[in-house]
């Protein structure tokens, strides 16, 4: 996950017809790879290939044909930017009492994990922890910012903790305290802190074996908590939330696709997916959105027989360097983990140096453009390999809330409550993957025919750019229906 190279190269004079067509024929030639490839990897499903509803090969061709014709749509009804120019509608301001009460539940719950990690049992199905950092935190609430906003914000602990002390200062002094940092935040580090979060908590996910431990989860919620407290002191409090604090800007980028905005206290309504656009692409943000990408295809990836075959090669290898084999697996998990970040971040610039070939322009900058591109893909990838956890798993914290320790306690009367794993059927789960990887990608194509709009001179610049990033759409759908196909071998 490199820094974006810029380029200078001339705008160009109009390319033969045959070059215009180049793009539609690398989707058409990724499309054929992928439907023809055997698919060989899982994410998070528990489903068997007898569930499919259909053939897997029939999604794909169906999932790219929905792309297409949503391509073809929109050049032919979508002629002016909307989303620019969209209404919103205000509504009331929420009372500061309650944004002080989501600070304090925020507080709270942190302090349970943190708790339940040092005092609970040390199994990750009867301690608090590992289920709400996996489900409920990292699942839970992306889904819960699709649909009411930044809901994060208001209960982000760290947050919540440096405006009461902030507070408490300036009540003593009678001024606000100021950031370390004479300047403030420095626009070159930019949000290259979330990404390498986001990268690191994957690696913990994904790569860890013992990641499900209570303790160390709450001895890196803590860690993590300090050095989120450390950046505010900083860099000041609303600046390393908003570039720094990788999980506040990851649910913040998937709050753009809401249709319940925020401004302060103040909600409003407004078209879906018309917030981002707003996203202010400073340095890094590309790659934080690449990296969401990219480790949430090695999770599905590393559960098929492909990656089963890779890696105990892999981890041989390494244990000729004197790894054990616990390291060496560690090792080849992590060299996958990036190989997909990188993957994720090299098939989308090779749409952007495409774009730039075909109608000029600087690659660097055109990548920043069209970074929010990626929001409604990212999330179609999160929700489609973390669904089923969800509803599934999610259910734990009905007998968790009341026995978070393990101890036996029952404090809200639900200690006895068993998880119902036929509430959905896996028909139902494959039918939400699916509609979430299409709408993610054609959400991914709408945003970035506005943008194409707003930043090329004509249509017919607009277009050609828009065959590459249709190639885009294409590869990453291929991508996420191959990767998902593959639960039945495994699930």
């Amino acid at each position: 996950m490199g820094t974006l190279r810029s380029s200078t190269r001339k705008r160009p004079a109009r390319p033969p017809a045959r070059r215009t067509a180049a793009g539609l024929g690398a989707a058409l030639a990724v499309l054929a790879g992928a439907v023809l490839t055997p698919a060989t990897a899982s994410a998070h499903g528990l489903v068997g290939r007898a569930d499919l509803p259909v053939p897997s090969w029939l999604f794909a061709w169906t999932a790219s044909a929905i792309l297409g014709v949503s391509f073809l749509a929109l050049f032919a009804l979508w002629k002016t930017p909307l989303l620019r120019d969209a209404r919103t509608r205000a509504l009331p301001r929420v009372p500061r009492i309650l944004e002080v009460a989501a600070g304090i539940v925020g507080i709270g719950l942190f302090g349970v994990t943190v708790v339940a990690g040092f005092a609970g049992q040390q199994d990750f199905t009867a301690n608090f922890a590992p289920t709400f950092v996996y489900v409920i935190f990292w699942v839970g609430i992306p889904v819960a910012s699709v649909l009411l906003g930044d809901v994060f914000r208001p209960f982000n602990p760290w947050r919540a903790m440096a405006r009461t002390t902030a507070y408490a200062i300036s009540r003593v002094t009678r001024s606000p305290p100021r950031p370390l940092l004479k300047n403030g935040y420095p626009p070159r580090l930019g949000r290259w802190p979330a990404a390498v979060t986001i990268v690191c908590f994957a690696w913990l996910e994904l790569v860890y074996p013992s990641r499900d431990d209570p303790r160390l989860l709450a001895i890196l919620a803590l860690v993590y908590a300090s050095v989120q407290l450390a950046g505010m002191a900083t860099t000041g409090i609303d600046a390393w939330t908003r570039n720094g604090d990788g999980f506040a800007v990851y649910f913040r980028f998937v709050s753009l696709l809401s249709p319940l905005g925020w401004r302060g206290r103040r909600p409003y309504l407004r078209w879906p997916l018309s917030g981002a656009p707003e996203l202010d692409t400073v340095a890094g943000t590309t790659a934080v959105l690449c990296a969401l990408l990219g480790t949430t295809s090695f999770d599905g990836f590393s559960n098929g027989d492909l990656w089963l075959e890779i890696a105990p090669s892999l981890q041989s290898f390494f244990q000729h360097f004197g790894f054990s084999a616990v390291g060496a697996f560690e090792v080849a998990s992590t060299i996958g983990l990036l190989f997909w970040v990188g993957f994720a971040t090299g098939l989308y610039l090779l749409g952007v140096r495409g774009m730039a070939a075909a109608v000029g322009g600087n690659v660097r900058e055109l990548a920043r453009s069209f970074a929010h591109t990626l929001i409604p893909i990212a999330v179609g990838y999160v929700l489609a390999h973390y669904i089923s956890l969800l509803v599934l798993q999610g259910q734990a914290m009905a007998y968790l809330i009341s026995d978070p320790l393990g101890h036996g306690t029952n404090y809200f009367g639900t200690a006895d409550f068993l998880i119902d794993y036929n509430l959905i059927s896996f028909s139902a789960i494959w039918y939400i993957q699916i509609a979430a990887i299409v709408g993610g990608h054609v959400g991914g194509l709408v945003l970035s025919h506005e943008r194409g709009l707003v930043r090329f001179r004509s249509p017919e610049d607009s277009r050609r750019a828009q065959y590459w990033m249709l190639t885009v759409m294409v590869a990453f759908s291929c991508l996420a229906l191959w990767i998902l196909s593959a639960v039945s071998t495994t699930g």
